[in-house]
């Protein structure tokens, strides 16, 4: 990466499923080491079109706390799928994207193709009948505190987390998200936290993005930045200075 650190603003763009609590206190973190943080919170994007809805609301929390500033956009899970919409956004604004940071989180997609499509393209195991279970009028997340315990043993950001989640119905999975032009306009890379994302980080590697890979049990896997937010912290600098 070519921008100035100390001008750079690291954003971080939480799942369209959860809320930023899934973040913890990693955005503390980053502070307390010299980095300056805007923390996303999109919360109305509750009606379709839904990708699009999140995205402008991003971009205007962001056209207010970082103005013109250079960007590296850091997503999480579902979020990475919207990134280069967000980047797209700013780039409209005049506003330079110095970065985009996959954090175990899905890649977007070169054509126009729904969330569900990604699921089966990206080889998980039940995707039919996951999306079958959505079409019958289910939803996801659906995960309870029992759920995440051996993932979040803190009670307090364990509660914080599921009461953050943002289950989704089958309209919201079946959507076409849109496909940035001229995407990637910036260096990228992708930092893997669990196994459920391998197959993001075997794209990004083919993609020749640097990756780093957590280790299989790291604590809290997915969501480790609740966990252990000085690893992840670690882990997202020497990932920035590989970029």
């Amino acid at each position: 990466m070519t921008e100035d650190a100390a001008t750079t603003v690291l954003v971080l763009v939480h799942s369209p499923l959860t809320g930023p609590e899934a973040w913890g206190r990693l955005p503390e973190v980053l502070r307390a080491r010299g980095h300056e943080v805007v923390v996303v919170a999109v919360h109305d994007d509750d009606r379709p079109p839904y990708a699009s809805r999140f995205v402008a609301r991003a971009a205007l929390q962001l056209r207010t706390s970082a103005g013109t500033r250079p960007t590296v956009l850091v997503g999480h899970s579902g979020a990475g799928k919207l990134l280069p919409l967000v980047g797209a956004a700013r780039r409209a604004a005049r506003a330079p994207v110095a970065g985009y940071v996959f954090l175990d989180a899905g890649l977007p997609a070169v054509r126009p193709a729904s969330r569900a499509d990604l699921l089966r393209s990206e080889g998980m195991d039940d995707a039919e009948e996951f999306v079958a279970g959505l079409a019958a009028g289910g939803t996801f997340p659906a995960w309870t505190e029992d759920d995440l315990h051996e993932l979040v043993p803190d009670d307090e950001l364990r509660a914080a987390l599921v009461g953050s989640l943002r289950p989704r119905g089958h309209d919201f999975f079946a959507e076409p998200l849109p496909v940035a032009p001229d995407w990637p306009d910036a260096p990228c890379g992708l930092l893997r936290l669990s196994p459920a994302y391998d197959a993001s980080a075997r794209q990004a590697r083919q993609r020749g993005w640097p990756v780093l890979d957590g280790p299989d049990d790291r604590p809290g896997g997915h969501f480790a930045a609740l966990v252990d937010p000085a690893s992840v912290a670690d882990d997202l600098e020497d990932l920035l200075g590989r970029m």
